[in-house]
């Protein structure tokens, strides 16, 4: 598949998952704009191009399992869960417990049952209990390549994650060999994997 395909088939997740259905109410109406959303607790709903282009380099595909590092609103989740399709699986984790619960109710409104959103595990990075993926998607600033996620690759998966700045694509082979190429200058919220902020007020 081209680099073309690929942004075809990520433009086509785009047209299929509306973002307004994802913000909170305040917020829908800037939905069209090309800039982070806040979706409260900290989080926001990551830059259009940014997600466009996190997923054009992810080149998640029908039939795979996909893991979605810091699932927020739940729109990279739908999204994935478009591009994987029916025969595929999306696992969504997230830290903070009101954005679980949205998250999942947004998940449900677009009918997308061969994925979910759960809690992350504390002190966990990722779901190593239902490791391998294809794919793993990051929606976070790590300051370092996190390994664990690495391990937590199938033979030839992909990870995408911003780490200190850049976009990183980790390409494994099929004998688990790394391949790494960074891109881009990007902005994120932290990677953290302990316990969740306290309630917003």
């Amino acid at each position: 598949m081209t680099d073309a395909d690929a942004r075809a088939r990520v433009a086509r997740a785009f047209d299929e998952t509306p973002r307004p259905g994802f913000l909170r109410p305040a917020e829908r109406a800037l939905a069209g704009l090309d800039g982070a959303l806040s979706i409260g607790w900290g989080q926001t709903n990551s830059q259009p191009r940014t997600v466009a282009a996190m997923l054009t380099l992810l080149d998640a595909r029908p039939g795979q399992r996909v893991l979605d590092v810091g699932a927020g609103s739940g729109w990279t989740t739908a999204l994935l869960a478009h591009l994987v399709g029916e025969t595929g699986a999306v696992l969504g984790v997230e830290r903070v417990p009101e954005l679980v619960r949205w998250g999942a109710a947004n998940l449900d409104a677009v009918a997308r049952p061969w994925a979910r959103i759960r809690a992350a595990a504390r002190g966990v990075l990722g779901a190593p209990e239902e490791a391998p993926f294809d794919r793993i998607l990051v929606s976070a600033m790590a300051d370092e390549l996190p390994a664990d996620l690495i391990d937590q690759l199938a033979p030839g998966g992909r990870l995408v994650v911003p780490v200190d700045g850049a976009m990183v694509l980790v390409a494994l082979d099929g004998e688990r060999r790394a391949a790494i190429s960074r891109s881009g200058g990007y902005v994120f919220v932290p990677l953290i994997r302990d316990a969740p902020p306290p309630p917003e007020g």
